[in-house]
C-alpha cells in the first residue's frame, strides 16, 4: 500500500489487519513509526523502483493512495 500513513491509510491498513491481511506499506524513509502496528514498514520512494521493489513481495492486492498533503 502507498498512503498508508495518511488520513485515509492508516485506518485501512488497521481494518486490514483486524481482518487477518498481510500488509506492507510503503513510506518515506523516516516516517517508518507512523505505520500501524502489524504492519510491515519498507522505506522508498514511490516514483523511483529500485528503492523498494526488491524488499516488497508481489501481492494479490495494491492500494495506491499517495496523495499531498495539502491540495489546493
Amino acid at each position: 500500500m502507498t498512503g498508508g500513513t495518511g488520513y485515509l491509510g492508516r485506518p485501512l491498513v488497521a481494518e486490514l489487519l483486524v481482518r487477518g491481511h498481510s500488509v506492507a506499506v510503503l513510506v518515506r524513509p523516516g516516517s517508518e513509526g507512523k505505520v500501524p502496528p502489524g504492519a510491515l514498514a519498507v522505506a522508498g520512494d514511490a516514483l523511483r523502483e529500485e528503492t523498494f521493489a526488491g524488499r516488497i513481495a508481489p501481492a494479490k492486492t495494491f492500494v495506491q493512495l499517495v496523495g499531498v498533503p495539502h491540495p489546493s
